[in-house]
């Protein structure tokens, strides 16, 4: 049963009670009960979903020995909790109806690094990549390696017991942790570390919760250590917790640990780790080979294993041709080049590391001398390429983690889920295991994708389903049983890496009925009441509780089938978001996201938006609101007829009226509409699209803040404005009135209005805006020379020698250039929800540029964020847009002009791309780095995340804070440590972050070029 927003039952009220008593007793962390928070953490990357009572963000092992002790007055002792961390887990460990713990808040802390004995002591939030990226300057590195490993916190790691790429070498998590620090349910604090048997004697005479658990897992491991060495799976991937057979280690130490790792929360809270540590490999090389069909690559791979790499993971061709697709395509293209008609059905991604280079080319000339040896014969690879070097490498691994989320980038409804995807098989046999499988799956006319790692036996597959449809959602019980069958018949496992979760039904026929009750008793050691992430991995001895059904539980296809299929296709660019959670990338120079970046806040990225939009259409619905049509009737109605409701809303909302519809605003109103989810995002999310038809909705119901409407006009008052701009320029430079535009339309620190106008540039040098009678007039010849450059308002009213420096460049490279008159883009429109005024500006501005691009003349903008406008914007309401190209990339197919203008002089630049850039086009920083090769020049792409300006994001009052917090966690760092001079800028709005905020002047490419010329 789904529950209605505004009730307020009992078990609410009850959870309500115990966060006011967390407040009372001096929690120190966040804590939230709202809608929107729950909303976006009742999904993780699983087909499951469900509504937690809240959330809970502690800042402090303090802060969690409050929750916890709480949970024993017997007032409390029903609450139930679960740990969170990244969030990315595939089988629904982190959801739950009671409280979510989310640690990767406050607790995302790397305390200490010793490098000369090789390890680091984190809170459990940190992300692995974080940790690597603090290490890797002392050449060392945490070795488990996930797909997810840019969101995956070190908690979630070792709550799964995680491992990846390379595990036949590194092992999983569980073989790299020292120590554990981790909370009690009884608010104790219990550190954990591998100790003799004098220690452990010591340990069980105390009188606390801990010297129970000491006693009770040594007890049953002394007990029944003859059936834990016949039930356990010798396997090289994970059981999943309480993994009693590896209580010993090898030197007879007693390792609690090995039942910690891999519990999922269901034992404790792990707040910090002390992890070992390695030497980052010296050398590293990806041998890529290519195959006729995926079955060759898997059977390949056990003789590929004959030459002792250190990884081998395979990729079929639905995958692969999802990547070709994206823009990570572009990074690694070179290394699967085109073999005739020949298509690629299976790679096989064989790495090697060594600590010199003479050793790793050995090693590579060895596989390589046998690869000649079977060339062309039937199953082998046909071509290979080779990779050398950590950044190639690097890139290629890439693609490979991405596959994941691509796979749910399939078209239709049917979608490609998780709920067998990380089977594990001895890897002798994987090839006959998988052949049944795929039998399995395609007797009943699934699709699928399928990737793994080929060298440890384990398989990831996504079958495709609709699960909007009741029948095709029973699908689901019905595979998993068939697989559990398969994986028993080849003496494997369900759960190969991704861990059991809502699939823990299947662990008491795995480890049989008297050893499922040792883990048990193991439970209710830790937690006798059963509230720790109850239901998953098993149930307490204690108390009368089962393990969660996997058809038991609510799922998205559940919610989303309640949503009629012209709402969904009116918000399609957020209904396909399968919760891969690319958009929690903690990197602050990478672009995807820089709300989540600036705010930490799930509400504030791209997969909060979308579940958040979601459900607001769900919810919508329910209330019987036909969302297309409300949208077509606010397309017809004028606005002085909508203004009286509009204003009896607005109060009440002033009032307290609560509405869903504004927690979803809220998240709404802070996207910098930058575009890098829709290039990033494997799904294609796109948040500005989603974002601008709800703005759209909800201002038909709500007073709209001045600043909109400010914003929305721009284009149109800038022109007129900049005709005498002296007095505009004034106003934005004087105290009182800055202070008065803040207060009265939300706008800060507008920049200043060029005061030598663009048309005064052009006159001076014998030219006009073009007409197109100008344009008709030329002749076949002269067409070819000539290019016209299309205006976006930003660029030629504040940035005006940007686009006269453009001119004289091109002019210089012997084009005849023009320069169009300024016609509204209608961007700004676009990105606030002004979509009826959006529809008529971009069909006036493509009808005008059209009229151009028939006579054959190239169209150029100088704006990244603008003229990607005209094929992204503008093909969401038209069948036919005007093709404007980047600057770059139409002066990187002209190789045989600029060839003739190369300096002898090579200078070095470094460039500042545009986010919109980055991610929406990012074959055209290589043409960028072409122009500046060809006019023999160096250009350096710096890897980076937003300015955080975005327009005119931060110049709102309500986000200057966000927009330079943003700024310095990526831009203002490059800005310290180089050269302004060698510093180049594509965007308008960075530009003018830069110069707000470090009153730096960064140069456009083509002002450097000109100079240069």
């Amino acid at each position: 049963m789904i529950p209605r927003i505004a009730e307020i039952n009992a078990t609410q009220k009850h959870y309500l009670n115990f966060i006011e008593a967390l407040k009372q007793q001096g929690f120190e962390g966040d804590l939230s009960a709202g809608y929107a928070n729950r909303v976006v953490l009742s999904t993780d990357n699983s087909i499951y979903q469900i509504l937690p009572q809240g959330v809970l963000y502690p800042r402090s092992v303090a802060d969690l020995v409050l929750v916890t002790s709480l949970t024993n007055e017997e007032r409390f002792a029903d609450i139930v909790l679960s740990p969170r961390g990244g969030g990315t887990g595939t089988n629904g460990q982190s959801l739950t109806d009671g409280l979510l713990v989310d640690l990767s808040r406050h607790l995302n802390n790397i305390l200490e690094i010793n490098v000369e004995e090789r390890w680091a002591r984190v809170q459990t939030g940190v992300v692995k990549d974080q940790l690597n990226a603090a290490l890797k300057p002392h050449g060392l590195f945490f070795a488990p390696e996930l797909s997810t490993s840019n969101r995956a916190t070190i908690g979630g790691m070792i709550n799964t017991d995680a491992s990846g790429q390379g595990s036949c070498l590194y092992g999983k998590t569980r073989d790299h942790v020292l120590s554990l620090k981790s909370v009690l349910l009884d608010g104790s604090v219990l550190d954990s570390t591998p100790i003799n048997q004098q220690l452990l004697d010591e340990q069980k005479t105390q009188n606390s919760r801990a010297a129970d658990i000491f006693a009770n897992v040594d007890h049953l491991h002394k007990t029944h250590e003859a059936l834990i060495e016949e039930r356990f799976p010798k396997l090289n991937r994970c059981l999943t917790g309480y993994d009693l057979a590896h209580v010993r280690t090898d030197s007879n130490l007693f390792d609690l640990n090995s039942i910690l790792c891999g519990s999922e929360g269901t034992l404790a809270f792990i707040a910090e780790a002390k992890l070992n540590l390695l030497p980052i490999p010296n050398c590293v090389a990806l041998v890529n080979l290519c195959y006729d069909s995926f079955n060759d690559a898997l059977r390949d791979a056990q003789d590929l294993m004959k030459a002792n790499p250190t990884s081998i993971e395979t990729v079929d061709s639905k995958v692969l041709g999802l990547a070709m697709g994206d823009i990570v395509w572009d990074t690694v293209s070179e290394f699967f080049p085109a073999q005739g008609d020949r298509t690629i059905q299976g790679i096989n991604l064989v790495e090697y590391t060594a600590d010199n280079e003479d050793d790793l080319r050995t090693k590579v000339a060895q596989l390589q001398s046998a690869l000649a040896s079977v060339q062309g014969q039937q199953g082998k690879a046909f071509s290979h390429t080779v990779a050398w070097g950590h950044d190639a490498i690097k890139r290629i691994w890439a693609m490979r983690k991405k596959s994941v989320g691509l796979l749910g980038n399939a078209e239709g409804e049917k979608r490609p889920i998780p709920f067998v995807e990380d089977t594990a098989v001895p890897p002798e046999n994987l090839a006959d295991f998988i052949a049944e499988f795929r039998a399995l799956l395609d007797e009943r006319d699934l699709q699928y994708g399928m990737f793994g790692h080929v060298d440890a036996g384990v398989l990831h597959v996504r079958p495709a389903i609709d699960m909007k449809d009741p029948d095709q959602e029973k699908i689901i019980r019905e595979v998993t049983d068939k697989v559990v069958e398969l994986t028993r018949k080849y003496k494997g496992l369900l759960w190969g890496e991704h861990g059991k979760g809502l699939r823990s039904e299947y662990a008491p026929e795995l480890f049989g009925e008297e050893l499922y009750g040792v883990m048990r008793q193991i439970k209710a050691a830790f937690d006798p009441r059963n509230q720790l992430n109850p239901g998953k991995i098993c149930t307490p001895m204690s108390v009368d509780a089962e393990l969660i059904r996997i058809d038991e539980v609510p799922t998205r296809g559940q919610y989303d089938r309640q949503i009629d299929q012209g709402a969904r296709e009116q918000f399609r660019a957020a209904m396909y978001c399968n919760g891969n959670g690319a958009c929690y990338n903690y990197d602050p120079n990478d672009a995807m996201c820089p709300s989540w970046k600036g705010t930490r806040e799930r509400t504030q990225s791209p997969k909060g938006r979308a579940s958040l939009v979601r459900e607001w259409v769900r919810v919508m619905q329910s209330r019987g609101v036909d969302l297309p049509q409300q949208t077509a009737q606010l397309r017809r109605r004028s606005f002085v007829m909508s203004l009286p409701g509009k204003i009896k809303n607005t109060l009440g909302k002033r009032q307290g009226d609560y509405d869903f519809s504004h927690e979803v605003h809220e998240s709404m109103m802070g996207c910098l509409a930058c575009k890098s989810c829709v290039g990033q995002c494997p799904i294609k999310v796109n948040v500005p699209q989603f974002r601008s038809r709800f703005l759209e909705l909800y201002y038909s119901r709500y007073l709209r803040p001045l600043k909109d409407y400010f914003v929305g006009a721009l284009e149109f008052m800038i022109p007129v404005l900049s005709r005498f701009p002296a007095p505009y320029n004034w106003a934005m430079n004087n105290s009182l009135m800055q202070s008065f535009m803040q207060r009265v339309t939300g706008m800060v620190d507008s920049p200043a209005i060029c005061e030598n106008s663009l048309r005064s540039a052009l006159q001076s040098r014998g030219k006009d805006f073009v007409s197109i009678d100008e344009l008709e007039s030329l002749s076949a010849e002269q067409r070819l020379r000539t290019v016209v450059i299309v205006q976006d308002a930003f660029t030629s009213y504040f940035d005006t020698s940007v686009v006269v420096d453009t001119l004289d460049l091109l002019s210089g490279l012997g084009y005849n250039v023009q320069v169009a008159p300024f016609v509204a883009n209608g961007k700004p429109l676009h990105v606030h929800g002004f979509l009826r005024t959006f529809d008529r500006v971009a069909k006036k501005a493509a009808s005008r540029l059209a009229k151009i691009e028939a006579l054959g003349i190239p169209l150029v903008g100088i704006d990244p964020s603008m003229t990607l406008a005209y094929r992204q914007e503008y093909a969401e309401i038209m069948e036919r847009w005007p093709k404007v190209q980047l600057l770059q990339e139409w002066l990187a197919t002209e190789e045989s002009v600029l060839s003739k203008y190369r300096s002898d002089v090579k200078q070095s630049f470094k460039l500042m791309a545009h986010c919109s850039e980055r991610t929406s086009a990012a074959p055209s920083l290589k043409s960028w780095q072409k122009v500046f090769s060809m006019l023999g020049h160096d250009l350096e792409v710096l890897a980076l995340g937003c300015c955080g300006m975005a327009g005119t994001y931060g110049h709102e009052s309500s986000n200057v804070e966000t927009s330079k917090k943003i700024y310095s966690q990526s831009w203002q760092p490059v800005l310290a440590d180089n050269n302004a001079e060698e510093l180049l800028a594509t965007g308008y709005s960075c530009r003018s972050q830069v110069k707000r905020v470090d009153n730096v002047g960064v140069r456009h490419p083509a002002q450097a070029l000109l100079r240069s010329l």
